[in-house]
């Protein structure tokens, strides 16, 4: 994370404490506008319009929590009502009223949706800020020795924040094994988001207890406990011995990893069978192997890829393929970023894992 962007980080979470420690104090200071401005329709030479009122309401359904929020706008009502008795009734003004009271029940509603969570506007965002932090730290990719180069990239369907595909990515402390996982969830965008931020933080744990051929059948048994409606996901699990540049990657119903032989420079698809995770007890995930030796490189990435609605899954692959075949004369750094930029649809969630053997 950039220093711009933890400064960013440091001064909302300021905010947000200041308005969680303080909202007795913002319930006073908005009830104070409102009964200023209400004593403003009497005191006031000239007509004052009454569209002020929103200002308040629109200042409670931010910072106020649902506890407080559905009494302040009952006052900002209140206000409303008594001071239209200062009002000449125009058709335009019983717009006015008509328009402020429909905002005002549409304050409430929302002040009951947010009851089941509990949390006021600005705090309920900072959470998911500090969820979708979480779930992009889980697949920071640890330190690798000298002569080893990884990188990761990752978009959501419509540019938005939250995605079902999420890489898990550990080191075993002095063991030279390096595991990576790359996983689609069911769904896309924001409808995937929830169950992928709950599987990121369990897979990454799963991940370090456990041995590479033991994940992918822990990972199945857990999505068969949540019993989720639609709770499958696929998953690509590589293993890589970073002394001898032996591997070895399991997939559950994901599409296959691709390496890459410096020799011949061309990519070769590394199929194995898995089902889907959450779909059948007691799965089973074969295993392939080989070994990465200097200028070799291994991919990972979901369907969104390689899948788009006029191209099939195959000619998908052959295309990445294809396309990283240049990564032999432009280089590998950054090089999953430029992948994902060129391929794939935006429609989809995109995920691509790059390891590369200098």
């Amino acid at each position: 994370m950039t220093r711009r962007a933890r400064s960013r980080r440091s001064s909302w979470e300021r905010l947000r404490r200041r308005l969680s420690g303080g909202e007795a104090f913002v319930l006073l200071v908005l009830t104070l506008l409102t009964l200023a401005l209400g004593l403003a329709y009497f005191v006031w030479t000239e007509p004052w319009p009454l569209t002020a009122l929103a200002l308040p309401l629109v200042l409670g359904s931010v910072l106020l929590g649902p506890r407080n929020l559905p009494w302040f706008v009952i006052l900002v009502l209140a206000v409303l009502a008594t001071a239209l008795t200062q009002q000449e009734i125009t058709s335009r003004m019983v717009m006015t009223v008509v328009i402020l009271f429909a905002l005002g029940l549409i304050v409430m509603i929302s002040s009951f949706r947010r009851t089941e969570l509990g949390v006021a506007g600005v705090r309920g965002e900072s959470m998911l800020v500090d969820l979708r932090d979480r779930i992009l730290s889980q697949g920071k990719l640890p330190a690798l020795p000298a002569g080893w180069y990884a990188e990761s990239a990752l978009r959501s369907a419509g540019g938005t924040s939250f995605a079902g595909d999420f890489v898990v990515a550990c080191r075993h402390g002095s063991d030279p094994r390096l595991d990576l996982v790359v996983v689609d969830v069911s769904g896309k965008g924001e409808d995937a988001g929830t169950r992928a931020l709950l599987l990121s933080g369990a897979f990454s744990g799963l991940l370090t207890a456990v041995r590479a051929e033991e994940f992918l059948p822990a990972a199945n048994r857990y999505l068969l406990r949540q019993e989720w409606e639609e709770g499958f996901a696929t998953a690509i699990h590589l293993s890589v011995d970073l002394e001898t540049g032996d591997f070895e990657v399991r997939t559950a119903g994901h599409p296959p990893a691709l390496h890459l032989e410096a020799d011949t420079g061309r990519w070769t698809a590394h199929e194995t069978e898995g089902p889907f995770l959450g779909l059948i007890e007691d799965a089973e995930f074969e295993a392939a192997r080989g070994r990465l030796g200097p200028g070799d490189a291994v991919m990972l990435y979901t369907d969104g890829m390689v899948e788009t609605p006029t191209r099939d899954l195959t000619s998908g692959i052959d295309r990445l393929a294809g396309e990283g075949e240049k990564l032999l004369h432009e280089g590998f750094d950054h090089g999953a970023r430029r992948l994902i930029e060129r391929l794939g649809t935006r429609h989809d969630d995109r995920a691509l894992l790059l390891i590369h053997r200098r």
